[in-house]
């Protein structure tokens, strides 16, 4: 039971989302911590929240952390071995982490303002993976090459005005084409579009995209076959350097639709080959908008690089799951507190405050994170 105080810290107001969703109320209609005397699922979720934040290299400094005793306090835990964590972790449903995932998804985006948050585009999505090695002797269950095994972190990420913010994660190991997720990742709605990269190409997909009416755009590969059916005049002085309606695909996976094709030069003077199903947009606007496609690459990286997932604590696929799923909701816990905060910085920023202000009050934070100096340098005179 938390006291006063501890509720006014910064560590509690960061986790509050999570007490205040269905989570615990799952948790306990499911009996998840049936028999657990000690490290019970919200425990453990903070204990391994904050060792992502931290991150922490191994099971045994997520274990001594709780030596510092505003930690063990704020998390209502003396001390755990770092055995019994990692049993927790390879035990652990994961559809608990997935349904607390679900839910923050629900509560950022009533902060965004997503239902606010329309243009004439629609709803934009991006789509992509990425691989996360692993040793294949330890992680024998994650094939990916004859010597290295690995997982794939399949995500779609729902692009707003102030950034990105995942909307759906599938976890699969690495060997598994990226187009065997589209089912999952595609959004089948009017006002959705759908931009991923050449790893989607699916003629098969893409024709059943156009009857339904499901927009996409996406980049084609360099040995596919097209079919130019009509040319479409370009502005002059437009970065556009070729707009036409293709038909593509050979004799076998031949298209049933037209789609649109985009040549367009990126800023390294590399062609660039662009294909969409929505006739109507202008060709610099498709353009731009598969621009918006980094936006994923980069959130992979921020993850990668700020929160620990670049090494498994545990070795089963329930642990590697586990410990993404986790990665992914204490990533969406940061965006909720940047958001509540009406800071309008970077996110690496609000981590690095959250870090050095975890056990003060969340005034404290507050003031320090959105302090601006009175004093301006003319710089050395």
């Amino acid at each position: 039971m938390q006291d006063k105080d501890t509720t006014k810290t910064t560590f509690f107001q960061l986790f509050q989302p999570v007490f205040q969703g269905p989570g615990p109320q799952y948790i306990d209609d499911k009996g998840v911590d049936k028999y657990v005397k000690k490290l019970d699922a919200i425990k453990f979720f903070q204990l391994l929240s904050h060792a992502q934040l931290e991150q922490c290299k191994g099971l045994r400094d997520i274990s001594n952390s709780l030596n510092n005793g505003q930690l063990s306090q704020s998390v209502g835990l003396e001390s755990i071995s770092h055995s019994q964590i990692s049993r927790r972790l390879n035990t652990m449903p994961t559809d608990v982490f997935q349904l607390i995932f679900e839910d923050l998804i629900k509560h950022a985006g009533i902060k965004m303002g997503f239902e606010k948050i329309r243009n004439d585009l629609g709803r934009i999505y991006l789509i992509d993976a990425s691989v996360i090695s692993l040793c294949l002797s330890r992680y024998n269950w994650a094939v990916y090459r004859k010597t290295k095994g690995g997982v794939k972190l399949h995500l779609r990420l729902r692009l707003f005005e102030q950034g990105v913010l995942p909307d759906h994660a599938e976890i699969t190991p690495a060997k598994p084409s990226d187009r065997s997720q589209m089912d999952n990742l595609v959004v089948e709605e009017q006002d959705a579009i759908n931009i991923f990269d050449r790893g989607y190409i699916d003629y098969k997909k893409f024709d059943d995209y156009c009857e339904n009416g499901v927009r996409f755009v996406t980049r084609l590969k360099s040995n596919a076959v097209i079919d130019v059916q009509q040319e479409l005049q370009v502005a002059p002085g437009s970065t556009i350097e070729r707009d036409c309606i293709v038909t593509l695909g050979g004799t076998l996976t031949k298209m049933k639709h037209p789609v649109r094709l985009i040549e367009v030069i990126d800023t390294e003077g590399n062609p660039i080959t662009i294909v969409t199903n929505d006739l109507s947009m202008a060709a610099e606007e498709i353009s731009d908008l598969y621009r918006y496609r980094w936006q994923i690459e980069l959130f992979f990286k921020w993850i990668k690089q700020n929160l620990h997932v670049k090494h498994m604590f545990g070795l089963s696929k329930q642990a590697v799951e586990n410990q993404l799923f986790i990665a992914l909701v204490t990533y969406c816990l940061l965006m909720i507190i940047k958001l509540n905060s009406g800071y309008d910085g970077p996110l690496l920023t609000v981590k690095q405050f959250l870090r050095v202000c975890l056990h003060d009050s969340i005034e404290t934070f507050l003031r320090k994170l959105n302090y601006k100096s009175k004093r301006t340098s003319r710089g050395r005179r």
